[in-house]
């Protein structure tokens, strides 16, 4: 195993390990970073529109 592969394995094992799972499907590289970093983004519009409505809601 080289180095770089060894890197990737350990990455993608310390973020499904934080709390974001990997899915059963078979994912390219490319396609588990994205999985895995849409998981990470994805609360962010959540948010930022439960604040525009508290501001709605407070005006």
């Amino acid at each position: 195993m080289t180095w770089d592969r060894a890197a990737e394995k350990a990455t993608r094992i310390a973020v499904n390990s934080v709390g974001f799972p990997s899915s059963a499907q078979n994912l390219t590289t490319a396609g588990t970073y994205i999985a895995m970093t849409s998981r990470l983004l994805e609360p962010t519009p959540l948010a930022l529109g439960v604040l525009a409505i508290r501001g709605r809601i407070k005006r």
